[in-house]
């Protein structure tokens, strides 16, 4: 029996207005279910990425997966990859746990560990939203460390992202 709750609206609806961008993925489709490489207890892989048409003055990206629909009120971060250099368009599968490019470095999910953890809403749960998301920065660090916490990271974003690009998957055990 699924627990019922609302569903939550989208978290990026709340933030300030900037210009979109296009992001594309080889393992996760606008709207449909993940595959089991993306979900925690199967694959646990951070899926490939594309992005293209990032704003002028983009200095640097930043790559996040959040669940809004997690049963907290903060919801769930489950990858923070911050200070990609601008002139790296793509992250293969598996980059979180690979080398990263240039400078850029993980922000500990809510799991604890830095990387990507992937999708494990509770047994019985409703459908969950994995929201992957490129950001545009107008600069070419963020201005965080590894110590940061992904409340210090949107918080940062709020100010020094031009655009984001937004795609999402769904996950339910």
């Amino acid at each position: 029996m699924s627990i019922e709750r609302p569903v939550a609206p989208n978290p990026y609806d709340y933030l300030p207005a900037t210009d979109s961008f296009t992001v594309t993925s080889e393992d996760v489709t606008d709207g449909a279910p993940l595959k089991d490489d993306q979900v925690a207890d199967r694959g646990n892989t951070s899926p490939q990425l594309s992005w293209s048409g990032a704003p002028d003055g983009t200095q640097s990206y930043v790559v996040t997966c959040f669940d809004p629909d997690a049963p907290t009120p903060s919801g769930f971060w489950h990858w923070s990859l911050v200070d990609i250099p601008a002139d790296v368009t793509s992250l293969p599968a598996g980059a979180a746990s690979g080398d990263l490019p240039g400078n850029a470095f993980h922000v500990r999910h809510d799991g604890g560990a830095a990387g990507f953890m992937g999708a494990a809403p509770p047994e019985g749960d409703h459908p969950h939203r994995y929201f992957f998301v490129v950001h545009a920065v107008k600069d070419a660090t963020l201005g965080v460390d590894a110590d940061a916490s992904n409340a210090v990271v949107s918080f940062n974003l709020a100010f020094k992202t031009l655009g984001r690009a937004i795609l999402h998957g769904t996950y339910q055990h």
